[in-house]
């Protein structure tokens, strides 16, 4: 068993990975020594500032619009596990394993900063749920992104104190018999800890974490079914010339271009330089620009989500004097979830695309008018008693239209809570949930293009020949396909098929099998 060691400052995208989906298998999670010594230094600031009846936002003090009511000492541990109840009323389905085991990692390495006043006996029992398998049922709806994701880290830390629902051994369970079963003890929370377990960024961070990942990956799937389309179509990659991308040097537009160069070479599907056909259409010709662009968006996201990760996001933050030892406790906006809002709205919009290019080379494969009739109309033999693909167009085209509603920006809207106090909230959860929708949807209409694709080649080989090489990198996806979906000859259920394929994009099998032949820039 591997182990990951969290310090506040370290953890990866892909750290986040492996603990979600367990890959290569399920690592083993720990504080490292010197952020547990950090954590108890800032969790004993906590307590000299109780001792000394200091007034401190969230300490000696209600939240939100209740800044200023003063809690006595003897009422602060109430105070902290009245915010987790009051707070835990999140909506909608509860968020998958995963999520829920990325949004625990994230959470305990925020705190592992030692600036949130947590004491290490409590985060190291968000860890032992974490490694034990103890997954609290988080509902996904109820975070405004502003103070952070509250409603669902609230659900988050019910369990800790023996309260809300966990998802233990294939069961869901009251959150005390969770605790019960993994042989855990429920905590009871001191001063700042409630307040610490709730407040910051970590759910949206968590979307957009899994987000970039899956998006990386569909991006190479869409240039693998673009070129695919390509062959299938009889297109040129005269449109790829290395030449053309330097005079416009966007760089992720100059890489997909060699990437497509890559993945069509010795390509005996494709069209040479013929003077009565010297272009294509867009959706083929224009490839690298729009997928390119598509990088970039994906690029931003990433950059934004690798400093989140390791990110100081509640309020307020504690900060000790390394010389003198004076405690400071400042109050600020980190749990704005802003950056991430915007990236995951600007990454919205690029996967949008992606779908949308998509579905109109899907439209050319199924139209024999807009092919010129390089293929027979709707990819059949015997239209007409047959169907074919004709329906597949159409379910590419609803879930390209939904897709444009999602990509509506989430953060260009806000509402004001707490009594006006949080006057501008970021919507970064609800513009990360979109995200994940819009993901969904276009890991189906490039498993439609896949499929369709690959009908289309096998039209084209009763003309060039049953043994017609296909590009270098196309060809190991197009033997993928096959051997989980046939030619068909006839209408037949399609659906499965589609399914088929769609399982190839979406556990990184289709990325893999081409990445074994051809290195992704």
């Amino acid at each position: 068993m591997s182990t990951i060691i969290l310090d506040g400052q370290s953890l990866t995208i892909e750290d986040v990975i492996a603990v979600a989906y367990g890959q290569p298998d399920q690592p083993h999670v720990e504080l490292a020594p010197a952020a547990a010594k950090q954590v108890e230094r800032a969790a004993g600031a906590v307590e000299q500032l109780l001792a000394r009846g200091e007034i401190a936002y969230g300490i000696t003090t209600g939240f939100g619009a209740f800044k200023d009511r003063i809690i006595s000492p003897e009422q602060v541990a109430a105070l902290q596990h009245n915010i987790l109840v009051s707070h835990a009323v999140g909506a909608g389905n509860p968020f998958d394993a995963p999520t829920t085991r990325a949004i625990m990692l994230i959470r305990a390495n925020t705190l592992a900063r030692g600036h949130s006043g947590i004491r290490l006996s409590t985060l190291q029992r968000l860890l032992d749920l974490l490694n034990a398998g103890v997954h609290p049922r988080i509902p996904e709806k109820g975070s405004l992104g502003a103070s952070g994701d509250l409603a669902p880290l609230a659900h988050m830390g019910l369990v800790l104190i023996g309260l809300g629902e966990a998802e233990f051994g294939g069961e869901l369970l009251p959150g005390d018999e969770a605790l019960r079963r993994a042989g855990l003890e429920p905590v009871t929370l001191a001063a700042k800890e409630g307040l610490a377990l709730t407040n910051g960024t970590t759910v949206m961070c968590a979307l957009g974490t899994l987000a970039v990942h899956r998006a990386r990956r569909l991006s190479r799937v869409a240039d693998v079914a673009g070129c695919l389309s390509l062959e299938a179509l009889h297109g040129t990659v005269l449109a790829f010339d290395e030449r053309i991308h330097r005079v416009r040097p966007h760089p992720r537009q100059i890489n997909c271009a060699a990437y497509l160069r890559k993945l069509l070479t010795n390509s005996e599907f494709t069209r040479h330089h013929d003077p009565t056909n010297v272009q294509d259409a867009y959706t083929l010709r224009c490839i690298p620009q729009v997928h390119g662009a598509v990088r970039d968006a994906i690029a931003y996201a990433r950059w934004v989500v690798d400093i989140e990760l390791n990110a100081v996001t509640d309020n307020p933050l504690i900060f000790i004097d390394d010389d003198s030892g004076e405690i400071t406790v400042l109050s600020g906006g980190n749990f704005h979830g802003e950056p991430l809002a915007i990236a995951m709205d600007y990454l919205s919009i690029a996967l949008t695309e992606l779908g949308n290019i998509s579905e109109r080379r899907i439209m050319r494969l199924t139209d024999e008018a807009s092919n010129a009739h390089v293929l027979p109309a709707f990819l059949t033999k015997n239209g007409g008693l047959n169907s074919g693909f004709m329906i597949t167009q159409y379910t590419a085209a609803a879930l390209a239209t939904e897709n444009k509603v999602l990509a509506h920006p989430a953060s260009v809207d806000t509402i004001p809570t707490s009594a006006n106090v949080e006057d501008h909230v970021s919507m970064g959860c609800t513009a990360a949930l979109q995200t994940r929708q819009i993901l969904d949807n276009v890991e189906h209409i490039l498993a439609i293009e896949l499929l369709a694709a690959a009908q289309g080649i096998d039209f084209r080989r009763q003309e060039l020949g049953a043994d017609a090489a296909l590009g270098e990198g196309t060809q190991p996806a197009y033997a993928l396909i096959r051997r989980h979906a046939p030619f068909i000859e006839r209408d037949t259920t399609l659906y499965p098929y589609i399914n088929a394929v769609k399982t190839l994009v979406t556990s990184g099998q289709l990325v893999e099998a081409v990445a074994h032949v051809i290195h992704a820039e």
